[in-house]
Formats: C-alpha cells, sequence, structure tokens
C-alpha cells in the first residue's frame, strides 16, 4: 500500500562489506535480495515462508516495522499498519548484509506509505545513523559499488559503479553475530598500523575505480584492521584467501562483512570454475556464484492482489 493505498512491492539487495581494507567503508552490493509484499491492514503483522526468517518477530517488534516507525516519528509523521510479506534469499548472521536490507527495507517501508519524501541521501543517513556505518546500507541503497564515511554528524558515500565481476562465496554452516565479531577486535592501533592500513585501503579504493582488480585483489589480503583479530573465528580464512589466488582464477579474497563467510572477485564469467575449486577444497562450506546487484532499491507499485496472498 502506497500513499495512495494501493498494495507495492519493496526489493532490497544484500550486500558484501569491507572487501578487506575497506573497513566499515567500502560495500558491494550481491544479487541476493529481500522483498516485502506491503498492503493494507488494521494492525502491523509480518509474515514469512523464507527459512532466512522463520524465526524474526511477526508483529510491531518487528526490525524492519520498528526502523519504518522510527522515520515516521522522525519526520512528525504517523503510518498506516501494514500487512506485510517478506522473502528473502539472504542468510542471516552469515556477513551478507541481512540486518542492513533490513533496515532500509524499513526506511523504503516509510518512505512509500508517506508519499516518497525521502532522497537516496536522506535514506543512506538515516541507514547509517542505525547501523553505525554506510558500507551494506548504502550498497542496498544503490546498488553496485560504494565508498562511505560515517559520524553522528554526517554521512557522506560516493557510488563507485557496478563491476563487472563474479564473485563466489564461501558460506560456513555456523552463524557469527556481528556483536562477537567486534568484540574481538583492538580499541586501538599503533600509529604506525594505521598508517599501514589507510595506505592499504587508499590503494584497494583507487585500484577498484579504475578497474584494477587484479591490484584490488592483492590489497584485498593485506588488511590490517580486522582479519588479524577475526581470524580466530574464522579459521579456514588464511587458506582460503591462499587457496583462491594460488589455485583459481580469483583476484583476491576476504571476509564478507564481519564473516564468517568469505568472499572471492573473480574475472567476469570466470567464476564458475573458481567455484568448482573452491567446493572440491573446501567441502564443508556452501561454495556459491553471485554477481554485483546492478540496482539498489526498487518498488512495484500497483501490485496485483492475487500475488500478495500467501
Amino acid at each position: 500500500m502506497s500513499s495512495s493505498g494501493e498494495p507495492f512491492m519493496i526489493k532490497v539487495p544484500g550486500s558484501s562489506a569491507n572487501l578487506g581494507p575497506g573497513f566499515d567503508s567500502v560495500g558491494l552490493a550481491v544479487n541476493r535480495y529481500l522483498t516485502l509484499t506491503v498492503k493494507p491492514a488494521d494492525q502491523w503483522h509480518f509474515q514469512s515462508a523464507s527459512d532466512e526468517l522463520k524465526d524474526v518477530p511477526v508483529g510491531a517488534d518487528n526490525l524492519i516495522c520498528q526502523v519504518a516507525l522510527h522515520v515516521a516519528a522522525k519526520l512528525g509523521k504517523e503510518l498506516p499498519p501494514c500487512e506485510v510479506v517478506m522473502e528473502s534469499d539472504i542468510p542471516l548472521a552469515r556477513g551478507l548484509g541481512s540486518s542492513a536490507a533490513a533496515i532500509v527495507a524499513g526506511i523504503e517501508l516509510a518512505n512509500q506509505l508517506l508519499g516518497e519524501p525521502l532522497t537516496a541521501e536522506e535514506k543512506v543517513r538515516f541507514a547509517s545513523l542505525w547501523e553505525g556505518h554506510p558500507d551494506n546500507v548504502a550498497a542496498s541503497v544503490y546498488g553496485g559499488l560504494v565508498i562511505g564515511t560515517h559520524t553522528e554528524e554526517k554521512t557522506e558515500v560516493l557510488f563507485g559503479g557496478v563491476p563487472e565481476l563474479d564473485l563466489i562465496l564461501l558460506v560456513p554452516s555456523e552463524e557469527l553475530k556481528t556483536k562477537k565479531a567486534r568484540g574481538v577486535l583492538p580499541d586501538t592501533l599503533s600509529y604506525q598500523q594505521a598508517v599501514r592500513g589507510s595506505s592499504v585501503a587508499n590503494v584497494l579504493v583507487a585500484a577498484m575505480l579504475q578497474g584494477d582488480w587484479e591490484k584490488a585483489g592483492a590489497m584485498m589480503t593485506e588488511d590490517v584492521f580486522h582479519h588479524p583479530y577475526r581470524k580466530e573465528l574464522v579459521p579456514h580464512l588464511e587458506e582460503v584467501m591462499t587457496v583462491a589466488v594460488k589455485e583459481t582464477e580469483a583476484y583476491g579474497a576476504a571476509l564478507s562483512g564481519a564473516g564468517p563467510t568469505m568472499l572471492c572477485i573473480a574475472p567476469y564469467q570466470r567464476g564458475q570454475g573458481v567455484q568448482d575449486v573452491l567446493q572440491r577444497r573446501f567441502p564443508d562450506f556452501q561454495v556459491e556464484l553471485l554477481k554485483p546487484a546492478s540496482e539498489g532499491i526498487t518498488v512495484q507499485k500497483n501490485v496485483e492482489k492475487e500475488t500478495i496472498i500467501r
């Protein structure tokens, strides 16, 4: 139901953040999606048949609803309650931006119900304030590659285009909560380490924007901000990074977000071979071939009522 009262559908891509040294700053949208189908109701109710969403709250305590109500309150508005059918193929707590996609979906839900008052920049700002950093949420808003910085005072994000790459994900069966992955990080780095980390991140971004993916891949494995600390939580990380570069055509590999999923970037339309090698070498992981998502939030209006009956 848009501001006109008609049912509508919101589709938001998942994302992979950091790409190694671009910590809390670089994000890449991936072609996994959270979809909401929305229609009027007497009270808020969320439902889903997707395995990834089977345990999420069904009432106003749902994260998507909390975000939507928060945005409306900030704009001095109230939202009409809705029936929301959720579908998702973004795995939870695996480093693929599932919570960021939900946050962005909640912002767009409010945006649609209020007559679309928000710009893309405002959506990113709301989402970054909620999430604490812009990498995943900005990728979900814009699609493609994003580079950003965020403080309580302001959020700055640049769109880096849609890379022509194949993405190979190695997804362990176990979850890794972001809170735990954040807990192993140090409070401070030495000045020398900070300079090194910053320089590697600078080269990563410059290489990506120039399309030099071999250089970008090399920088992915040189991170000093989080890989050295999180590898104890993801025991296969170093082995995956080595195998990907030495035994396949992949340019490089890194943790996806906080992990435990690991992301490899490979030449366009060459990812199948990389996937095959990695699946043989790491049979206990789910190894999947994905693409960068070329679009961020999309909204389909005037959805036929038959499509929202479950």
